[in-house]
């Protein structure tokens, strides 16, 4: 489907891509990887023809709709709502609305009836074709998009320019989800993203059917959803047959190859060096070092991944020793406008060792909570008391952006520990993998991963004991968040984060808080064990409910069976509704496969005047309604699966 052919790619002096050649198929999954500013986002810019390369040619082949995130977002009026600007995300639909609604004026208009015949068949086949396209579900797909990224349903109505940048490109995100492309590019998605729109947009992504390129630093998504993988690094793109894990298999071997191949090419060229530079004067050897000197020429270069460079630096040092108790809430509450609390009441402990990850929707709270915990916020009420010998380090998500451009890597590190020697802030500055080339650096011309390791050396310049980290993973690769997961699974400290990133939440939390519109609430066991206690928190207190009325009314099983009786009739209504939907989704979808069946067939059989293009029109466009109809039979089977486990255990516990 898209062939990059020997693409060139350069900006200015620099060389981002030299001479790559690989192939993406129609209906991959594709993960693209690779260290930050290596030149993923340019291999979009190439395939929407953003940016023209310097050499070699970028071919799609036939005219895919694509669907792509753009950076700047604007609407068309200041009027316009969050609904209608995502609705407008499709324009092929959007020109056949307008058109449907010409037309079926024109036929109300028409007094001649050849002409009206001839309207109401043009009117018929464009229905035809909007149906095809999805049309008619469209309003239904964006809004389940919307609901599905965070967006509440009283907002749809809101104007678009009211929202925020980050809830701009969730809106623009929805619209092109809603638009079902053929080729859907998405260049890190995880950014504007908590944990739950992450995990709901996991689940639309399984289900899409068209050929998806993920640019991602985000484990969760990448295993979940790519089952190839191309690496962008050193100007070079290589093409991995196989999942996130496949290809650090691979990449591992493959760069223990190029290191042996490199030694060996240094002492070759070394070699010839060392015969030219001794014989390059002696006349009766010129001719030797002549041939050497060709032989040094056509060397080719081995270039090892950027990411060995700079891959496993960050030494967090051990955490001086404080109380059992790290810190404790009580009744705290906090409000920026004296009138909407964004914390209520909030009671919590955490004790030393405590590695904790606060999670929930954005809005909800979660940074509020790490700044009042870190100091830099006093509540309204209540108090936040700090346990003994106690060292804060607080690493708000803002510090790598407002480092000052124009301060050195050095310079940072004084300010920080101004009672250290240079020779030290060196060593130290060494430690974190800042070469001695690197401290003289101005920090405007940093990496994003150069940023955050300079972040963390700020904080270990005087040890804390207690580490407060405010989405560390943002502006980090693959390799910069796996060596911070080690780095912090390994500190014998307590840590709190708030973070986006599954994976990273995953392995590094022991327990977790949730904010959420019901208050703030503590699990005690991991990501894993949070999600699980979430997911069956609707059967969890349907039973507590009987149990709790049981135990205080001292019930006896007659009285009991009737408790349990009233709740059943209660969930009565929500599961005749589900069972209803769930009925009509799989009639609708077992008469599109009968559909799709009897026009593969005719394909297949291929009879003398068939038409082959409109059977195959017809064919996609039921597969399409086909998806669709999957993707609206899931939900209410979900649902009515768990409600019915809950009548189940009801029952076993009567009897």
């Amino acid at each position: 489907m898209i062939e990059f052919k020997d693409i060139s790619l350069r900006y200015g002096t620099q060389t981002v891509l030299d001479g790559v050649s690989f192939r993406i198929h129609a209906g991959e999954r594709v993960g693209i990887v690779g260290p930050n500013g290596a030149g993923k986002s340019s291999l979009f810019h190439l395939i929407i023809g953003a940016r023209q390369s310097d050499g070699g040619v970028v071919t799609l082949e036939g005219k895919p709709a694509i669907g792509y995130v753009r950076q700047h977002l604007e609407p068309e009026d200041d009027a316009e709502t969050l609904l209608e600007y995502a609705l407008r995300g499709v324009p092929r639909l959007h020109d056949m609305e307008v058109e449907l609604h010409r037309l079926a004026a024109a036929v109300d208009a028409a007094a001649d009836e050849a002409e009206r015949g001839r309207l109401l068949r043009r009117l018929g086949e464009m229905q035809s074709q909007f149906e095809h396209l999805g049309g008619y579900q469209l309003e239904t797909r964006v809004k389940a998009a919307l609901g599905g990224l965070g967006f509440k349903v009283p907002e749809f109505d809101r104007p678009f320019i009211t929202f925020s940048g980050g809830w701009r490109m969730r809106a623009e995100l929805a619209r092109i989800l809603a638009s079902v492309p053929d080729l859907l590019l998405l260049d890190e998605p995880s950014n504007y993203l908590d944990l739950p729109a992450i995990e709901w947009l996991q689940r639309f992504l399984r289900s899409y059917e068209g050929t998806l390129l993920l640019i991602s630093h985000d484990r969760y998504l990448l295993r979940s959803l790519a089952s190839v993988t191309i690496e962008v690094d050193a100007g070079s793109c290589t093409r991995y047959p196989g999942d996130l894990d496949y290809y650090l298999r691979e990449r591992e071997a493959r760069y223990v190859n190029l290191l042996a191949a490199k030694a060996n090419q240094d002492r070759r060229r070394e070699q010839l060096e060392r015969f030219v530079e001794r014989f390059k004067a002696t006349s009766s050897k010129a001719s030797q070092a002549q041939s050497r000197v060709k032989q040094l020429e056509k060397l080719e270069e081995i270039r090892l991944p950027k990411r060995s460079q700079s891959a496993g630096y960050l030494r967090i040092a051990p955490a001086p020793h404080c109380g059992a108790e790290v810190v404790r809430l009580e009744g705290v509450s906090f409000s920026y406008d004296g009138v909407h609390k964004v914390l209520d009441g909030v009671d919590l402990a955490i004790s030393r060792g405590d590695k904790v990850a606060i999670i929930g929707y954005n809005g909800m709270g979660k940074t509020t909570l790490l700044r009042l915990i870190a100091g830099v916020r006093q509540p309204d009420t209540g108090r936040v008391l700090v346990g003994h010998k106690v060292l804060t380090g607080y690493q708000s998500q803002e510090f790598a952006e407002t480092i000052p451009p124009e301060v050195s890597v050095l310079e940072v590190a004084k300010r920080a520990a101004p009672a250290s020697t240079e020779r030290d802030l060196r060593s130290r500055l060494g430690s974190f993998g800042f070469s001695a080339d690197d401290v003289g650096k101005p920090c405007g011309v940093l990496s994003g991963g150069e940023k955050i390791r300079l972040a963390f050396l700020r904080l270990f310049l005087n040890p804390p004991n207690f580490l407060l980290l405010d989405e560390p993973t943002t502006h980090l690769d693959l390799d910069g968040r796996r060596t911070l997961e080690q780095a912090l699974g390994t500190y014998d400290g307590t840590v709190c984060l708030v973070s986006h990133d599954v994976a990273f939440v995953r392995a590094v939390a022991t327990s977790v808080i949730e904010i959420s519109p019901a208050g703030v609430r503590r699990f005690p066991g991991g990501y894993d064990y949070y999600r699980e206690k979430t997911a069956g928190e609707t059967r969890q207190t349907a039973n507590e409910t009987v149990s709790d009325v049981a135990a205080s009314g001292g019930l006896s099983s007659k009285d009991l069976r009737r408790v349990r009786a009233q709740e059943r009739a209660k969930r009565a209504p929500q599961i005749r509704d589900l069972r209803r939907r769930v009925e009509q989704s799989e009639a609708k979808m077992a008469a599109l496969e009968v559909e799709q069946k009897t026009l593969s067939d005719q394909l297949t059989a291929a009879a003398p005047g068939t038409d082959f293009a409109d059977i195959s029109r017809r064919l996609r466009g039921v597969q399409h309604s086909l998806h669709l109809a999957a993707l609206d039979w899931e939900e209410p089977a979900t649902q009515l699966d768990a409600l019915e486990k809950e009548q189940a255990e009801a029952q076993d516990a009567i009897t």
